[in-house]
């Protein structure tokens, strides 16, 4: 299993191409990729680039029959706003792709025979049919668990707006995506990263790097120690002990860690991230924080006055 690390300033042609030709994706029926909107307006490190969606989706259509981007609706906004706003939607349809709204497509109810409290997952049906899934992460810190990259970003996936009532099983809803979907390709754009309180409200971090792979959890692995964070404290480690897998049996090409690893700045554990951790340890409790738009930007704007800082959406 490997992972490759490239220097990426300015030209990501090359990076793309061989990523793409490395994942063998050819004469495929439909193919789905995963793009980052975790925020309704284009920002560098915190949503997918429309100049990398539009060389993957261009490559990917080279060779294959139907190429789709989805995003399932925000909290706190539709993902048709982001699309839009990002420049997502005008680059994907530029290179001869179509984008859907996941929580409008027809979901298959998926069950798990398992001891877990999770008992199933409502998929989008569009994704559970494709012959493969392409995730395009960011290289992030996050406030609640410590790291989002490729496997975090199939959480948006989840069609449902109120996906976030499954924080208190997280580990275990990351690790069935991760099997569900087995991404055949992972391109983690990490010439921005974001570091400290994100996966939207950190600060951006000039990396100048892609990282990539045909496999999720070891992108994610290799990330984490490209960010100088211990992996085996999130929920990486469950999803790895889960499959039985070994962080040292992956392969680094290109750059190595050493030559490129930067120690981001953790998450503040502040009085209302500690809150928010506490309340996602109960189902019950998600449930009643998250029941309505008013109780959470309440929450927001309490969150904000306390860290005295400007109001952002998202």
């Amino acid at each position: 299993m490997s992972v490759k690390i490239s220097r990426a300033i300015d030209d990501v042609d090359d990076i793309i191409k061989e990523a793409v030709s490395n994942a063998n994706l050819k004469d495929q029926r439909l193919i789905y990729i995963k793009p980052n909107l975790s925020h309704p307006e284009y920002l560098p490190g915190v949503v997918t680039s429309p100049e990398v969606m539009y060389r993957v989706v261009s490559l990917l259509r080279d060779n294959n029959s139907e190429v789709i981007v989805g995003e399932s609706n925000g909290f706190n906004y539709p993902c048709w706003t982001a699309f839009e706003k990002t420049g997502v939607q005008a680059a994907v349809k530029a290179a001869g792709g179509e984008v859907i709204n996941l929580s409008e497509d027809k979901v298959v109810e998926v069950k798990f025979q398992t001891n877990s409290p999770l008992k199933k997952l409502f998929l989008p049906k569009t994704i559970m049919d494709a012959d493969a899934v392409v995730d395009l992460p960011l290289m992030k810190t996050h406030e609640f668990m410590a790291y989002s990259g490729a496997i975090k970003n199939l959480f948006g996936c989840i069609p449902s707006n109120r996906r976030i009532y499954l924080h208190p099983y997280l580990p275990e809803v990351m690790y069935r995506l991760y099997q569900l979907f087995k991404p055949s390709l992972t391109i983690m754009d990490a010439r921005v990263g974001i570091e400290g309180n994100g996966p939207t409200k950190g600060k951006p971090v000039k990396m100048n790097l892609f990282i990539t792979g045909n496999d999720a959890l070891a992108v994610d692995i290799i990330a984490t120690k490209v960010m100088m964070l211990d992996w085996k404290k999130t929920y990486l480690k469950y999803i790895a002990d889960k499959i039985g897998f070994k962080g040292n049996a992956i392969r680094v090409d290109g750059l190595q860690i050493s030559a490129v690893e930067h120690q981001f700045e953790p998450p503040r554990i502040d009085l209302p991230v500690k809150a928010q951790m506490m309340i996602y340890q109960h189902e019950y409790l998600t449930k009643l924080m998250f029941c309505s738009l008013d109780i959470v930007h309440l929450f927001q704007r309490v969150t904000q006055a306390y860290r005295k800082e400007p109001l952002q959406v998202g």
